[in-house]
């Protein structure tokens, strides 16, 4: 069976379903896909829909994975508002939608899209800056990487190391720092403290990616007096749940 074959067997959207996604989406062509390791791949998202739009750094994408109201959430690595144009990590990770629907995407293909919109705010956010995440949180560090003023130390739980480097130094990123992820967590001592490391005055942290991580990090920053006023969060996942963000 070829892909394209597979594609038009998927379970295809309902009446509601369809009203709902000619409301409230927008549709956008697949310009390009790249595999850049076995479970990374970038995406070029463009059509006019995604033209003159006030995109800021940290906002996201929900697109829909074509079968009911079913769609998976992108922090955009870039946008081009004056050619209409978006660039996207995706990590496709067990057997779920939204892995299915990167390993089935080709160049040519439709997507319907709702956003940007707010997920992460920078506002406020200064240098010297510290982002904590995971391999979820790889497009936001680019993004970020790429505001001049800001130059962002990168700290990263990983399940592959050797293919987490890779795509990093794919995308510019290979100064950033990578954790092992242990099964039972053991990792987050050491994660922890690479963060808190840099806590000295004046230091901003963002922390996104898994929730646990997420908050072992958050209580080792307030615990060596880091004040919220100088934390952002953002969960992007966390096991057996869907739609933090």
């Amino acid at each position: 069976m070829t892909d394209s074959a597979h594609r038009l067997e998927e379970p295809q959207p309902g009446y509601v379903a369809r009203t709902l996604l000619r409301w409230f989406m927008r549709p956008a062509r697949v310009a390009a896909v790249a595999a850049i390791s076995d479970n990374f791949r970038l995406i070029d998202l463009e059509g006019d829909a995604l033209k003159n739009i006030d995109w800021t750094v940290g906002q996201k994408l929900q697109i829909s994975m074509g079968t009911g109201l079913t769609a998976r959430t992108y922090t955009p690595m870039s946008w081009d508002p004056e050619h209409g144009r978006t660039r996207l990590l995706a990590f496709m990770h067990g057997d779920a939608p939204g892995s299915r629907w990167v390993e089935g995407l080709r160049e040519g293909d439709m997507c319907q899209f709702l956003g940007p919109r707010r997920s992460l705010d920078p506002s406020g956010i200064e240098a010297p800056l510290v982002l904590f995440g995971d391999e979820t949180s790889f497009a936001l560090a680019s993004a970020l990487s790429a505001v001049r003023r800001l130059r962002p130390i990168l700290i990263f739980e990983v399940t592959d190391i050797a293919q987490s480097r890779s795509v990093l130094e794919g995308i510019g990123l290979g100064d950033a720092t990578v954790i092992a992820r242990a099964s039972d967590d053991a990792h987050l001592g050491a994660a922890a403290g690479a963060v808190v490391a840099h806590a000295s005055a004046g230091v901003h942290f963002v922390l996104t990616g898994r929730a646990a991580a997420i908050q072992h990090v958050n209580r080792a920053l307030r615990a060596a007096g880091v004040g919220s006023s100088r934390m952002k969060a953002k969960a992007y996942w966390a096991p057996g749940k869907t739609g933090l963000d």
